[in-house]
């Protein structure tokens, strides 16, 4: 049940952020199914891994090779699925939680949280870097074909 709730509500996020920042009507599918599968990876992996930074990193890894993926299938640039699947994975209520801490005094709290967010966004970072090196690899080939096929 969990794991379908979250390729729902991911889909819905990832698609309702692309309509927000006027993402082009024929990436808003692709990008969706993008994000909810980026989003069941983030479940899976914190069944496996209690922590915050292995399923950002596999999720963020999933949404560089999906959407790189899909940016050479719809044709566009790949910022543009990278996105909207990436919103649900950045660490804002952990650094809401932090400011609050902080302006209450408790700077223990604001400073584990703040590293928290920090590790977060960098998994993230990482993970599109690991995808980046992936793609650069792996897809040069298909777009090759696909240019060829549409001469």
């Amino acid at each position: 049940m969990q794991i379908l709730l979250g390729f729902i509500f991911g889909f819905l996020s990832s698609v309702g952020f692309g309509i927000v920042t006027n993402n082009p009507r024929r990436t808003l599918m692709p990008a969706g199914w993008i994000g909810a599968i980026a989003w069941v990876i983030y479940i899976v992996a914190g069944w496996y891994d209690h922590g915050v930074i292995m399923p950002n990193l596999l999720s963020a890894v999933v949404i560089g090779l999906l959407g790189n993926l899909a940016a050479i299938l719809v044709r566009a640039p790949v910022n543009i699925f990278y996105v909207p699947c990436l919103v649900s994975l950045v660490p804002g209520a952990i650094i809401y939680d932090s400011m609050k801490n902080f302006t209450l005094g408790y700077d223990n709290l604001a400073a584990h949280g703040l590293i928290k967010a920090l590790t977060v966004g960098l998994s993230l970072a990482i993970g599109f870097i690991i995808a980046e090196a992936i793609s650069n690899k792996i897809y040069p080939p298909l777009k090759k074909h696909l240019e060829q096929k549409n001469r």
